[in-house]
């Protein structure tokens, strides 16, 4: 056996829920302390109809007398360990009647409005299964279809193969037919397998529709000499040619389309400029992930944890803690402590609970403070966003701030991880102050936002027919005095999902 003496660092339970409780954001810590108040029996919400402060004080010192009296008269020559800590500073605070977060002046501004009622979105599934349910298919059919269905991405696509979705025993036909009720559901496009297939049977319903629409009329979509003018009629027969181009570009020219070879697809249908301009308008308008409508991600409600209000001439940071639960400790179970006769177990599982209720006061507490000092930093370096938006952000990095107010940048990470502030210039996350910078004109430092704003711009007010290049765009930068390389330029455009140059490049 060997004996060595080593040193390590272990999170206490205490330093876990202190990290924990400062990653949190507002609505996340309104949760946390409900839970708590339901596990601990320590823990107890005030009430707004509770008694007033003196009411409450009076009635507490007169009980708390009566019991050092009685236990005055007592004998005792054991000393309990749990005694000798100090809870006085922590049940002044905390005690009955309770510890409420001092009062913030959050509401005395305009707050942003909220949707605090949010309904629950219909999936694609959900759509799909009604619109089946309402058809009169027979069993076999029905089956085919529903699996198709449970085999659809969020985009309305169907990736999976036959074999994976059919078993070997189901028919070709009858997978034929299931294929084809799906290609009728709303929305149009679900069940395809790739984009030029979406398309074809958005474009090829439109063109059943204005053929339809032309037969309602009595006429044919070709023109006939013997027809008498019909404005309506004529309008029908445009359109339809402008759709059936549409389903011929996307049939057999898709590739030249995703390059905006326009030119291209002129000379190959032999068509005329305007009719095949037409036609992409046309395309533009259907939809490549018909299943995204429905299949969106549930709104996240968003609620400021803090405020930046300008009082006179500085701007000052607020809590906001509206909301949040006013805790205290049960002042029954204090009772139970100091009464000698309580059992054993009882006093251990009060104590145990007494201290892990401190614990959290405290965290919540210590979250407070450093939100604060945090958010102290980042008013002081960012006065001119706060007075003039989004063109005013400077530089600023984490570890910077944790320098300043003397913690691991980690902690600032967590303090700023999900959280929300409210300035003049709108909502924002508390990350968003923190990027890293270029160097700009006159010797300053460029936030990288500033600069995705700058190439987008550039790219923007460019002449679709001579679409600038990564160089030309890295020359254009370097000229305003902003020292860049082409391949950040280029990490940048594709970061914004801007399209090459190539891409971008409309032709005749």
């Amino acid at each position: 056996m060997n004996l060595k003496v080593s040193q390590r660092q272990v999170l206490t339970p205490g330093l876990v829920q202190m990290v924990s409780v400062l990653a949190l954001n507002k609505l996340e810590l309104k949760e946390m302390i409900n839970a708590e108040i339901v596990e601990n029996p320590v823990l107890e919400e005030i009430e707004e109809s509770s008694h007033t402060l003196d009411e409450i004080s009076g009635r507490e010192g007169d009980r708390e007398r009566s019991a050092e009296e009685v236990a005055q008269q007592k004998t005792e020559t054991e000393k309990d360990p749990f005694d000798e800590i100090d809870f006085g500073s922590y049940f002044q605070d905390y005690l009955d009647p309770g510890f409420r977060a001092t009062s913030s002046n959050f509401e005395e501004f305009d707050k942003p409005s909220f949707e605090n009622f949010l309904s629950t979105p219909t999936t694609l599934s959900d759509h799909l299964l009604w619109q089946v349910g309402s058809l009169t298919l027979a069993p076999d059919l029905r089956e085919a279809v529903e699996s198709i269905l449970g085999n659809l991405d969020d985009n309305g696509y169907l990736t999976a193969a036959d074999d994976e979705i059919f078993s070997p025993e189901t028919a070709t036909e009858l997978r034929q037919m299931a294929l084809a009720v799906v290609h009728q559901l709303d929305p149009l496009g679900v069940g395809a397998r790739d984009l030029r297939e979406c398309l074809l049977l958005q474009a090829r319903a439109a063109n059943k529709q204005l053929c339809d629409a032309l037969e309602d009329f009595g006429a044919t979509p070709e023109i006939d000499p013997e027809d008498d003018p019909d404005l309506e009629v004529d309008t029908l027969r445009a359109r339809l040619r402008i759709v059936d181009t549409a389903i011929a570009i996307v049939q057999n020219h898709i590739a030249l389309l995703e390059n905006r070879d326009t030119r291209e697809i002129v000379r190959l249908l032999r068509s005329q400029h305007e009719i095949v301009e037409q036609a992409i308008a046309f395309i533009r308008t259907l939809d490549p992930r018909p299943g995204q409508r429905y299949n969106q991600f549930e709104t996240r409600l968003i609620e400021p944890d803090v405020a930046f209000v300008k009082r006179g001439e500085e701007y000052v940071v607020v809590m906001n803690e509206e909301d949040l639960p006013a805790l205290r400790l049960n002042a029954g179970y204090r009772r139970m402590l100091r009464t000698k006769t309580t059992e054993k177990d009882v006093r251990d599982y009060v104590k145990e609970r007494y201290r892990s209720a401190i614990q959290l006061l405290r965290n919540i507490e210590q979250r407070k403070n450093t939100i604060v000092r945090t958010c102290d930093v980042i008013v002081r370096r960012q006065q001119e966003f706060l007075e003039r938006g989004v063109d005013g952000l400077r530089p600023m990095m984490i570890k910077e701030v944790a320098e300043e107010i003397g913690v691991h940048p980690s902690t600032v990470s967590r303090a700023v991880a999900n959280k929300y502030v409210h300035t003049a210039q709108g909502v924002y996350e508390l990350r968003f102050f923190f990027s890293e910078g270029v160097n700009g004109p006159e010797g300053g430092d460029l936030p990288l936002l500033l600069l995705k704003k700058k190439v987008k711009k550039l790219i923007e007010e460019e002449d679709p027919r001579k679409p600038l290049t990564d160089d030309h765009l890295t020359a254009e930068l370097n000229r305003q005095g902003i020292r860049v390389t082409r391949r950040t330029v280029a990490k940048y455009r594709e970061d914004m999902q801007i399209p090459s140059t190539h891409r971008r490049r409309k032709r005749d």
